[in-house]
């Protein structure tokens, strides 16, 4: 039997430079990817979704959803194990659901009217670049989707997460073996993982995939492959006069304080209106928020930030980090988050940014047109495209938001960070890669599904001629400016 890639690429990892090491996978994945397109050719969708329930398991499994995610907070320091088996489990069954439900080889869409037919097919060797904040349920949601489409995947976390990933790919390797197909399918950059190598697999591969730090999303716009990059969040989110406050409180409190703050999608400004700022903010007290005193406001400034990067004594730490490093009094203790108040936006006010702890911003709008133009500047300053909430009863409001909003998600009545990424009571797919459209430099804006990992022949046939005449195409235009 020849030797695993992950296992021969290790050994030979010394002597070889990154181009012959990323060779060497990628040839396994080609080869391996040729093995599979036999087993689909014989068993149709049908073996497809073998393969994706396959890596789906591997994850869901419950002793396996407990170690991995108690291997993620011991490799990368970060975050909270209770959060990540209910995020290992949660994403994995939600994006589950969304793939045995389509058809993605073969003919997937016939439309006779049109004369069109169209047939799905693999884009080839995926790159999967993954983030710290995710290393197992990241790898896996980005697996399943390339392999729904018929394709090989290679994961490329980052060096201080490969150690939490490899155990992850570890587990859908063995897990398609025991459906007897290729563990190569799945493989992961050996160690150490370098940038020249992750540059290197961005080259070789067919499409890459990137979620994680901005270096390495436009790196791999940049990489001469078609790219599917994310951008920064910031989500701002709306407390209206017709919210249900308590509803809300609990909402962004379950939401921020999820995994610590991890996600891209959790909340890190509230924007409540007047009318309701001093019952909102006793509500979100109620359930665990502490308001810093100016004192302490200030102190979170001083020290969430170490010479322009975030403190990582506080990214993604629990609340006693928190009360530890800012020197919170003692009616902090027992919080569950801390706020603080901000009214400036911009690079002078580093509250108005994305803080990736259980620090949320807070500020006060006179009515709703102030509330909606605060969430605009936060969004200009960081975060533009990714996303924004509001919890009202008045969903012309809800509406207005999203008419004027730059953002590709606008959550109502939601918790941010369970809604985002699609939620059982929202139609958005499930995933924990959001593109944000054009706003922030990303090829597309929506959440990262199965389609962006097809390519889609289109059969044409002729159908009776659809020619409209001259005068129903240019006939108001004649008539307004003559021709």
């Amino acid at each position: 039997m020849a030797e695993p890639a992950h296992r021969l690429t290790e050994r030979l990892q010394g002597p070889m430079p990154p181009h012959a090491v990323v060779a060497m996978v990628v040839a396994r994945a080609r080869v391996a990817m040729a093995t599979y397109g036999e087993e689909i050719a014989e068993g149709g969708q049908a073996r497809i979704d073998e393969a994706v329930t396959a890596l789906a398991w591997s994850i869901y499994k419950p002793e396996n959803a407990k170690a991995l995610a108690e291997v993620a907070v011991e490799v990368t320091g970060i975050g909270n194990v209770e959060s990540k088996i209910i995020k290992n489990q949660r994403k994995t069954f939600g994006t589950l659901r969304d793939l045995l439900r389509v058809k993605s080889t073969g003919v997937i869409e016939e439309l006779p009217e049109k004369g069109i037919v169209k047939w799905a097919k693999p884009v080839g060797v995926v790159a999967a670049i993954t983030p710290s904040t995710n290393p197992s349920a990241t790898p896996v949601n980005k697996a399943m989707m390339a392999l729904k489409g018929g394709n090989a995947v290679v994961i490329a976390p980052p060096p201080t997460a490969w150690a939490a990933s490899k155990p992850a790919v570890d587990g859908m390797r063995a897990e398609l073996e025991r459906i007897g197909l290729p563990a190569d399918l799945v493989q992961i950059l050996p160690a150490p993982v370098t940038r020249e190598t992750t540059n290197e697999l961005m080259s070789q591969a067919d499409l890459v995939v990137c979620t994680g730090s901005q270096k390495n999303v436009k790196q791999a716009y940049s990489s001469g492959k078609p790219a599917l990059g994310v951008g920064l969040g910031n989500a701002p989110v709306i407390i209206d006069t017709s919210a249900d406050l308590d509803d809300a409180a609990r909402k962004i409190m379950a939401s921020k304080t999820f995994d610590y703050a991890t996600s891209c999608s959790s909340e890190n400004s509230i924007v409540v209106v007047d009318a309701v700022y001093d019952d909102a903010i006793a509500a979100l007290k109620r359930v665990g928020g502490y308001m810093a005193t100016p004192a302490e406001r200030q102190r979170i400034i001083d020290r969430l930030w170490v010479d322009g990067q975030l403190n990582r004594r506080v990214i993604a730490q629990a609340p006693e980090a928190l009360i530890d490093v800012f020197e919170l009094g003692q009616d902090a203790t027992g919080c569950a988050f801390v706020m603080a108040e901000e009214a400036g936006i911009g690079k002078a006010y580093p509250l108005s940014g994305e803080k990736l702890s259980l620090v949320l911003t807070v500020y006060r709008a006179r009515d709703f047109a102030d509330a909606k133009r605060l969430v605009k500047q936060i969004l200009d300053y960081q975060g533009r495209g990714h996303s924004c909430g509001i919890h009202t009863k008045d969903m012309d409001h809800a509406r207005e938001l999203a008419r004027d909003s730059d953002v590709v998600r606008v959550l109502v009545n939601q918790a941010h960070t369970f809604g985002n990424g699609g939620g059982f009571d929202n139609a958005l797919p499930f995933t924990l890669t959001m593109g944000c459209g054009s706003w922030q430099g990303n090829s597309f804006s929506d959440n990262l599904n199965w389609r962006l990992f097809v390519n889609v022949t289109h059969l044409v046939s002729t159908i009776p001629e659809d020619k409209p005449p001259e005068e129903e195409l240019f006939g108001a235009y004649w008539a307004k400016f003559g021709k």
